[in-house]
C-alpha cells in the first residue's frame, strides 16, 4: 500500500528533477551568451559615465574660474577624483587597441587641462588658465565624439551577440517546450490517478462537515475501504463529531444550571425580607406618623419605604447613577437616625456622570459595608464620602471611609470572585461585594472595582464604569 504522502512524494520529486533539467540546459545554453552580453552592458554604461562625468568635470571648473571659492574648488575636486577612477576602471576593462589608447590619452590630456586651468586661477594668471580652460573645452568634444565611436563600435558587436542569443533561445524553447508538454502529461495522468484515491472520500468528509456546520451531530460515521492518511483523518473526524455533540449537550446542561442557580440566588437574596408586606405596611405607619405630628418618624419610615420599593424590584434591571445616588441618601438618612452626630456623609457629585447606566443595587451595599465593618463601633468622628467624577473617558465613583480599615488578606478574599459569595453580604440588600463584582463584570466587561485599605486608617473602595448615556446601551 502506497501512503498519500509517497504518492505525493514521488510526483514532486520527478516533477522536480525535470524542472532541474530544464534549467540546466537553459544555463548551460546561455551561460556563455549572458556573460557577452553583461560585459557588452557594462562597457556601454561605463563609456556613458565617462562622458557625464566628463561634462560635470568641465562645469564644475567653469564654476571655479568665475567664482574661485573653497567650496567650488571641493565640487570641482571631487569630480576630478570620480573622472579618475573611471579612467582607471576602463583602463582595466577594455580590450588593448588602438581605439582604447586614444580614448584615454583624451582622458589624460582633459585632466591636465583642468590642472593647468587651476594652477592659473591660482595665480590670477588669465592668459594661462583661459588658454588651459579652452583646450579642456576641446578635448572634452573629442571624448564626447569617440565615446560615440566607441558605442557605435560595441553596439554592432551587440548586435551580432543578439543574433546568437536569438539562435540560442528558440533552441532553449523548443526544447523546453517539449519538457513542459511531458511535464503536462505527467501532471494529468498522475492527478487522475491520484484523485480517484481520495475525491471520494472527501466528497464525503465535506457532506458529514455541511450536516454538522447546519446544527446536525447525529448523522452516520463516515466509512472510508483503504487504509492510509484519509481513513486516519476521516476516523478523527467522526470522533471529533462525536465529542462535539458531547460538548454541545453538556454546555446546554451547564448554561440550564447555572440560569437555574443565579435565579434561585437572586430570589434567595431578595427572599430575605418581606418586601410587599413591609412596603404596605411602612407607608401606612408613615401616614399615621404624619397625622400624630411625628413629622421625623414620618421622614424615617418614609426612607425605609423608598429602599424597599427600590430593592424588591428584579435585580438584573438596569439603572443610572442618579437613582443609586438617591437611595444612597435615603439609606444614609436612616443611619443617621441611629448613629446620630456620630457618623457624617459628604457627597461630592459631577451632575454629568449621574445618567450613566449601572447594575442595580451597585453603591448600597458598599455603604453598607463602610457602616458595618468600619465605622459601626466608632463612638465618634466617622466620617463617609461618597465621590463621582470622570477620569479618562471612565466614571470614576469612589466610596471613602476613616473606619477601622482592614488588612491586604481580607482585601484579597473580599476581591476573589471565586469564592463563596455568602461572606460579606449586607444587613438589608443581602448582596456582598462579590456580588457587586460580579455583577459588574457581566454588565460591563470593562468595568472595574478596587479596595485600598490599612488596618486604623480607613477603606477606600473605586469602581470604574465606562461613561455612557442610558440609550447608548445595545
Amino acid at each position: 500500500m502506497i501512503k498519500i504522502r509517497s504518492k505525493l512524494l514521488i510526483y514532486f520529486v520527478a516533477l522536480l528533477l525535470l524542472v532541474v533539467l530544464v534549467f540546466f540546459v537553459r544555463e548551460q545554453s546561455h551561460q556563455r551568451v549572458l556573460e557577452l552580453n553583461d560585459e557588452s552592458v557594462e562597457q556601454l554604461l561605463l563609456l556613458n559615465e565617462l562622458t557625464r562625468m566628463t561634462s560635470e568635470t568641465f562645469q564644475s571648473l567653469q564654476i571655479y574660474v568665475h567664482e574661485p571659492l573653497p567650496q567650488n574648488h571641493s565640487y570641482y575636486e571631487e569630480n576630478q577624483i570620480q573622472l579618475l577612477r573611471l579612467q582607471q576602471e576602463f583602463q582595466r576593462a577594455e580590450k588593448d587597441g588602438i581605439a582604447k589608447k586614444n580614448y584615454l590619452n583624451l582622458l589624460s590630456s582633459f585632466l591636465e587641462q583642468t590642472d593647468q586651468t587651476v594652477e592659473g586661477v591660482e595665480r590670477r594668471d588669465v592668459q594661462q588658465y583661459s588658454f588651459s580652460l579652452n583646450e579642456a573645452e576641446i578635448i572634452a568634444s573629442y571624448i564626447h565624439e569617440q565615446t560615440l565611436e566607441l558605442i557605435n563600435d560595441e553596439l554592432t558587436d551587440y548586435k551580432q551577440l543578439s543574433l546568437l542569443t536569438e539562435a540560442k533561445i528558440s533552441y532553449t524553447e523548443k526544447m523546453g517546450t517539449a519538457i513542459v508538454g511531458s511535464i503536462i502529461l505527467l501532471s494529468v495522468l498522475f492527478a487522475l490517478w491520484f484523485s480517484d484515491g481520495i475525491t471520494r472520500t472527501i466528497g464525503r468528509l465535506t457532506k458529514a462537515a455541511q450536516r454538522i456546520s447546519g446544527g446536525n451531530y447525529s448523522g452516520e460515521d463516515v466509512v472510508v475501504a483503504r487504509k492510509d492518511e484519509l481513513w486516519f483523518l476521516t476516523k478523527t473526524f467522526n470522533e471529533m463529531k462525536r465529542n462535539i455533540l458531547q460538548s454541545v449537550t453538556d454546555i446546554e446542561e451547564k448554561a440550564r444550571l447555572a440560569q437555574s442557580l443565579k435565579e434561585m440566588e437572586l430570589k434567595s437574596l431578595q427572599n430575605q425580607i418581606n418586601p410587599h408586606f413591609l412596603f404596605n405596611t411602612l407607608n401606612s405607619i408613615s401616614k399615621t406618623a404624619y397625622i400624630e405630628g411625628a413629622e421625623r418618624t414620618s421622614d424615617l419610615i418614609s426612607s425605609v419605604s423608598t429602599l424597599l420599593r427600590y430593592n424588591i424590584g428584579n435585580l438584573d434591571r438596569e439603572t443610572v447613577l442618579k437613582d443609586e445616588v438617591r437611595i444612597v441618601k435615603e439609606y444614609f438618612f436612616i443611619q443617621r437616625t441611629r448613629f446620630g452626630d456620630r457618623v457624617t456623609f459628604e457627597e461630592d457629585v459631577d451632575p454629568a456622570c449621574l445618567s450613566t447606566p449601572i447594575p442595580c443595587l451597585t453603591l448600597q451595599p458598599i455603604i453598607e459595608n463602610a457602616f458595618m465593618h468600619g465605622i459601626e463601633e466608632m463612638s465618634e468622628g466617622a466620617h463617609i464620602v461618597l465621590s463621582i467624577r470622570e477620569e479618562n473617558e471612565k466614571v470614576c465613583i469612589e466610596i471613602k471611609d476613616n473606619g477601622v480599615g482592614m488588612d491586604q488578606e481580607t482585601i484579597n478574599r473580599l476581591l476573589d470572585t471565586r469564592a463563596s459569595s455568602k461572606g460579606g453580604s449586607g444587613h438589608s440588600t443581602g448582596i456582598g461585594m462579590r456580588n457587586v463584582m460580579t455583577r459588574l463584570k457581566l454588565f460591563d466587561k470593562e468595568s472595574q472595582l478596587h479596595i485600598d485599605s490599612e488596618l486604623g486608617s480607613g477603606t477606600t473602595v473605586k469602581i470604574y464604569v465606562t461613561k455612557q448615556e442610558r440609550g447608548d446601551r445595545h
